[in-house]
């Protein structure tokens, strides 16, 4: 059982809060959801305390309604400062790499297959990939390696892929070659289907935006990081401010006011 401000919670409402809190845990899933309706009655009490709305009009507990209660006492109680021209300048100036095109790259592969969860696939894979890697390092011909050994449809054009930019392929093949310089990789590239044995034919890099074409982006990113800021102040402000009894609320490293 949990009370706040004598407000008890009781543990049938944390099971089915639980619904909204996900976590490879289930005690995790359910510390998140304890956290999340202390937070809603916290933001409940205070709602009917300034007269915003009466007590059965907050019977709803789902984060949408959480979230209108919130925005009803934000809108009352915090001043959430707008960014300036000079502050969005700034942070472009500071973060040049946040504000290039993608690369572009010409890519060749051939693709070993390897279910994610065979680590003995996984092992044969990576030994053939590692074989091929040394046979074409001695001038074999991509082409013919790519039709003998690849699974993939591109076998049947060299293994080209073509060219690509980020977003087109799957996350874990993308960090890896977007990172590799023009050549062939000294290493396979694992992803989701198997190993890859990746030539990066030719890499045009990005460049630099204007800031006028990134200026209004700047701008709802630094005011929604300032408002995020101003709220979990003010729910901080509120927990300290209250008698919570049945959970120690570690402000400072919960999941969820992060």
């Amino acid at each position: 059982m949990i009370i706040v401000n004598e407000v008890k919670i009781p543990e049938h409402a944390i099971m089915a809060e639980m619904q909204y809190h996900p976590a490879p845990e289930k005690r995790t899933a359910m510390l998140k959801a304890a956290e999340s309706l202390i937070i809603s009655e916290l933001l409940k009490q205070r709602a009917v305390e300034l007269g915003l709305a009466e007590v059965d009009q907050l019977e709803d507990t789902s984060p949408q309604a959480q979230d209108a209660v919130l925005d009803m006492l934000i809108k009352k109680e915090v001043l959430i400062p707008k960014a300036s021209e000079a502050e969005c300048l700034q942070y472009y100036q500071q973060n040049p790499g946040r504000f290039v095109t993608s690369p572009l790259l010409e890519v060749r592969h051939i693709l070993l297959p390897a279910a994610p969860d065979n680590d003995g696939e996984r092992i044969k894979a990576k030994q053939l990939a590692e074989g091929i890697i040394t046979e074409l390092q001695k001038a074999a011909d991509f082409a013919a390696l790519a039709t003998h050994y690849s699974v993939c449809s591109t076998k049947d054009s060299g293994g080209l892929l073509g060219q690509i930019t980020k977003g087109q392929t799957v996350p874990e093949f993308e960090r890896q070659i977007f990172k590799a310089q023009p050549g062939l990789m000294p290493y396979p590239v694992e992803s989701r289907f198997g190993l890859h044995v990746v030539d990066v034919l030719r890499k045009v890099e990005g460049d630099l935006l204007p800031y006028e074409a990134v200026e209004v982006k700047i701008n709802d990113y630094l005011n929604e990081k300032v408002r995020r800021k101003a709220i979990a102040q003010y729910i901080e402000t509120l927990i300290s401010a209250a008698a919570i009894e049945g959970y120690d609320f570690k402000v400072s490293s919960s999941p969820l006011m992060q």
